[in-house]
């Protein structure tokens, strides 16, 4: 019976660091280290072997330092590069290229969503100003957790622990 609640836990801790980020801005560590550390018994748990261990936690090492390149770059927050890491862990190779294409276009449509969102918020805040010089000006903060929650429940259903 727990074996088969464990393919739950993944998602259900993706929603919530997709909520945490989505209303503060920050993916909590201890959510990312719960995301990482509850692989390990739902692997088990769900008869993953043994010699897959290896090919996951190279997957979410890969993940972790493409994850800070971008953080360096200014293009990532460094939760949002932690959530990679610990959610690529779950995939493993080659699993986690479905999870990192769908994360993309979650996020492309998110920030879109963000820059539109942050262009009409009010009208006393575009108010003289053209919207080529409110265009220009704007760096709107994306909550890229809720992407990358997107991005793992699309991609979920294909990974190792769904498959009977």
């Amino acid at each position: 019976m727990l074996s088969d609640a464990a393919p739950l836990v993944f998602p259900a801790l993706l929603i919530l660091a997709g909520i945490f980020d989505c209303l503060t801005l920050k993916i909590p560590n201890w959510l990312t280290a719960t995301v990482a550390l509850l692989f390990f018994p739902v692997a088990w748990l769900t008869g993953l072997p043994g010699h897959e261990y290896l090919i996951h936690i190279a997957a979410a090492l890969f993940m972790l330092a493409a994850g800070y390149g971008l953080y360096a770059a200014g293009l990532f927050g460094a939760g949002d590069a932690k959530l990679m890491a610990a959610a690529a862990l779950w995939f493993g190779w080659p699993a986690s290229m479905p999870f990192i294409v769908y994360t993309v276009l979650a996020g492309g449509v998110l920030a879109v969503l963000v820059l539109i969102w942050n262009l009409v918020k009010t009208d006393q805040e575009i108010r003289g100003h053209s919207w080529i010089s409110r265009f220009e000006r704007l760096k709107p903060n994306v909550p890229y957790g809720v992407a990358i929650a997107a991005g793992a429940l699309l991609a979920y259903p294909q990974a190792w622990s769904m498959v009977s």
